[in-house]
């Protein structure tokens, strides 16, 4: 039986400054009907492009270089645009990487999600309303009919991801291309959404290509692993016999440093130390009756919802972190946490409790106060889709907060190539645009 999904010599490259990039290098690979298939590697491997091309969403300055891309036996590098619209949603759902930006923040969220229904011809507006509901639901979220009303901005990270899955899965489509699914869920959560994949692809006979840095999900979840190295693909095969016998070193490296399996690959001896689990030595405690560096009382959140009653989403929490300590808040999406953290660096004004950062009152600090206090506390964002300026080169970003407290410009460019360089951005990052 011919395979659903054919890619043959697959060759992608990216135009940056005028010069060609290759991102993607003589990729092949199939995927059966009902197949998961997971293509799996570190940040910049090549998966997501790889995924795009698939789907022809790729952005304006790429380019296939070579190659050809069969769905059920029809050439889908020949398409015109029109044709792409038939597909693209009715046959082939794509679960994009990142729910901050691909959601419209002027729609409602039920029309976004029963939408493919309607543009497809299978539905009505009202039935596809009705639809929506449903399909969020099976997507996790609940009080569906309430949620279906509200806007994107009115949803947790995770629950539009969820709104996503289900506008992805709304046209019930031969091949859904899962671009990191599940990387803004919960682990609850995450088991609900994969599960239902599942079972669309066991019953309707739907196929899986599942994008994933995450090899635990691989490994519970594909038929199939592949996996792409800078570009190129360097190893491929069963699920069980890519984890329990890779054959690439490269393979081996990121099951050594997968939470969960490590030793899965342990016959080999390839595991190194950086990436053994190593026992952590204990942090000194504070002393008895030293201030806390950050202290946290009885904080509470109301937001207002559209036609009910104020929703709740920070209730009574307290703690403190001294010097040096690493505190985690963990729950489900929609617990709060982000809520937390935003209102105890005062992005957002608690509706009640205290905040103290190093003895300081940071709720009833002024605009000025808070400036000042701002250069020692920091957040690092769940969404670099959303977060990172388009316009500005990577170096301008990172320059931006030294630019604007005020540091010479020649402490400012050393320190933002120090900074590029601990993070491991690749050479001549700097330069480029988000």
């Amino acid at each position: 039986m011919t395979a659903l999904l054919e890619v043959s010599g697959l060759s992608v490259s990216y135009a940056l400054g005028g010069v060609p990039r290759a991102a993607v290098r003589d990729v092949s690979f199939t995927v059966d009907r009902g197949e998961v298939v997971a293509i799996v590697g570190e940040s910049g491997s090549g998966k997501s492009t790889t995924a795009h091309a698939v789907i022809h969403l790729l952005a304006g300055n790429a380019s296939v270089d070579a190659g050809t891309i069969r769905f059920d036996g029809a050439d889908l590098t020949a398409l015109s645009p029109r044709a792409w619209r038939e597909v693209r949603g009715r046959r082939i759902g794509l679960i994009p990487q990142d729910p901050t930006t691909s959601l419209n923040p002027v729609k409602r969220v039920g029309r976004q999600v029963g939408e493919p229904l309607v543009v497809h011809g299978l539905a009505t507006r009202r039935g596809a309303d009705a639809q929506a509901v449903e399909l969020l639901r099976l997507a996790g979220i609940g009080e569906p009919e309430a949620r279906a009303r509200q806007f994107p901005h009115q949803f947790s990270g995770g629950m539009k991801q969820r709104a996503l899955i289900a506008t992805a899965l709304a046209a019930e489509p031969q091949l859904v291309i899962a671009d990191e699914p599940t990387s803004a869920l919960d682990v609850t959560v995450q088991k609900q959404i994969l599960d239902h994949i599942d079972t669309l692809a066991s019953t309707l006979g739907t196929a899986v290509l599942l994008i994933t840095h995450d090899l635990g999900v691989a490994a519970d979840r594909a038929d199939r692993i592949i996996v792409m190295q800078q570009g190129e693909i360097v190893e491929t095969g069963p699920a069980r016999s890519v984890l329990e016998d890779p054959q690439h070193p490269y393979t081996r490296a990121l099951i050594a440093a997968a939470p969960g399996l490590r030793g899965t690959a342990g016959t080999r001896g390839t595991e190194s130390g950086a990436a053994r689990t190593a026992e952590r030595e204990p942090r000194p405690t504070a002393d008895a009756g030293t201030p806390a560096l950050l202290e946290v009382t009885g904080l509470r959140k109301e937001f207002p919802l559209p036609g009910r009653e104020k929703l709740v989403a920070v209730d009574d929490v307290s703690f403190r972190i001294d010097r040096g300590e690493t505190l985690a808040i963990v729950g489900e999406s929609g617990s709060g946490k982000s809520t937390t953290a935003r209102l105890a660096l005062r992005l957002e004004k608690p509706t009640a409790g205290g905040i103290r950062f190093d003895g300081n009152d940071i709720v009833a600090a002024t605009r000025e106060e808070l400036r000042t206090l701002r250069r020692r506390f920091q957040l690092v964002y769940q969404s670099p889709f959303a977060s990172l300026d388009p316009r500005f080169t990577i170096a301008e970003v990172v320059d931006e907060p030294l630019r604007a407290y005020g540091v010479g410009k020649a402490e400012r460019a050393r320190r933002v190539r120090e900074l590029i360089d601990q993070v491991a951005l690749p050479a001549g990052t700097a330069s480029r645009r988000p």
